[in-house]
């Protein structure tokens, strides 16, 4: 099942294309939308969130089961990012979508005990 969140709280369970262009338009700056595929037959979380930042700027990021396949990107415009939302909630790979996506999963993933890090 696919559900859509936003900072103010809102719900909504399988949303639909339009549903989730009002809630992207509807964000304030700092506020957040998170589309999560929940499915008990598969572990780890699946989801796609954005964040409404200053200078009219969204932060994209994305996550495919587990922290090391967690990406991020950024974007300026509403309409590449309601794109994006819907490419990942039709199953395409959101990496195929025009953005350079940075892989982050390090900032999710513990250092292996006793390694050090490089410097």
């Amino acid at each position: 099942m696919l559900i859509a969140t936003n900072g103010r709280g809102d719900v909504v369970q399988s949303p639909s294309e339009p549903a989730i262009g009002t809630m992207l338009a509807g964000l304030e700056q700092g506020d957040h939308l998170i589309l999560e595929r929940q499915d008990e037959s598969q572990d780890g979380h699946w989801y796609i969130q954005v964040w409404f930042r200053d200078h009219d700027t969204y932060q994209l990021e994305y996550r495919d089961g587990v922290p090391a396949e967690h990406y991020q990107t950024q974007a300026e415009s509403q309409d590449e990012v309601l794109q994006a939302l819907l490419s990942w909630v039709a199953g395409k790979p959101a990496r195929q979508e025009g953005f350079t996506w940075t892989n982050i999963g390090h900032w999710f993933t513990p250092d292996p005990e006793g390694e050090c890090p490089t410097a």
